[in-house]
């Protein structure tokens, strides 16, 4: 376990995917940062991340036209449209971005034929079941909402992943929620609900940096006050440090000077042994009287 004072937090948040964001965009960022990706701000403080070779961007865009606070886009060719993009809202998790970045740094450092893997054409479903076996593995369940979906919900049923089948609007897929891979969780009113969304050229080790993420059971550290009412209503929360125990009181300390002593002293008890012990010496005779 980390020191207490490394512990960005004062609560473990359980289940991860009711824990909310936390509002600082730089581990996420750190990953494609340190292989020499340019970092720059508009006049907002958005934040934009371009790689060397200009074939991934991403934006961070806390005064954007919409929830969409962050969005990474792909390219075969930079004055194309993207080849895949992801987009998470602002309240998702920062710990999901980060896995994905994090995948995306790897990917990029192995070069352009796996961050722009295309999934299988011939059997696009069997690429999209691998991404989902961690969430099968950690107890989510499939669900049949509708044809040509797949959906999957967590034991609790505050979390969803949705992968639809068939051919999309490659437009819309970058903009809506109409996207291949959709993500979400968090109670069902307000605005503690967040969403994730993968389009359908997203390489599939991509999506499954995410799905892990989501899925896994470990909690994650928040400030209490910090968080969104729905999500403290909602999650467990474990205190970071265990609660120191209650200080005795005048009278406690009064009872326990005059508890009786107990009535039977500790006394030794021989043990049953196995061991052969050495006969008795015999008593000696007297002799008869006559």
């Amino acid at each position: 376990m980390p020191d207490t004072e490394e512990i960005d937090g004062d609560n473990y948040v359980s289940p991860r995917y009711l824990a909310g964001s936390t509002c600082d965009a730089d581990p996420a960022l750190e990953p494609l940062l340190a292989l020499g990706f340019d970092l720059h701000h508009d006049n907002l403080a958005n934040a934009y991340v371009t790689a060397p070779d200009h074939r991934v961007r991403l934006g961070f865009l806390p005064e954007g036209d919409d929830d969409g606070l962050w969005r990474i886009n792909a390219y075969r060719d930079r004055f194309a449209p993207p080849a895949w993009g992801v987009s998470f809202n602002d309240t998702a998790p920062t710990e999901f971005v980060t896995a994905f970045t994090t995948a995306l740094a790897q990917a990029y450092t192995a070069g352009p034929d796996i961050y722009l893997a295309e999934p299988d054409l011939k059997d696009p479903e069997l690429g999209a079941f691998d991404a989902v076996v961690p969430l099968i593995k950690n107890g989510w369940q499939f669900q049949h909402p509708r044809w040509g979906v797949m959906e999957l919900q967590s034991p609790d049923g505050m979390a969803t992943c949705e992968y639809t089948t068939g051919r999309l609007d490659p437009e819309k897929e970058l903009t809506t929620l109409e996207a291949r891979w959709h993500l979400w969780g968090g109670p069902k009113n307000g605005y503690a609900r967040w969403y994730a969304t993968a389009t359908t050229n997203t390489p599939t080790a991509l999506v499954k940096a995410i799905t892990q993420s989501v899925s896994d059971p470990a909690p994650l550290p928040r400030w209490r006050d910090s968080m969104l009412p729905g999500l403290r209503e909602a999650a467990q929360l474990t205190p970071v440090t265990p609660s120191a125990p209650p200080v005795p009181t005048p009278l406690d300390v009064q009872r326990s000077l005059t508890r009786r002593p107990p009535a039977l002293g500790t006394r030794s008890v021989p043990r049953w042994s196995t061991a052969t012990l050495p006969p008795a010496p015999a008593a000696p005779r007297t002799a008869a009287r006559r």
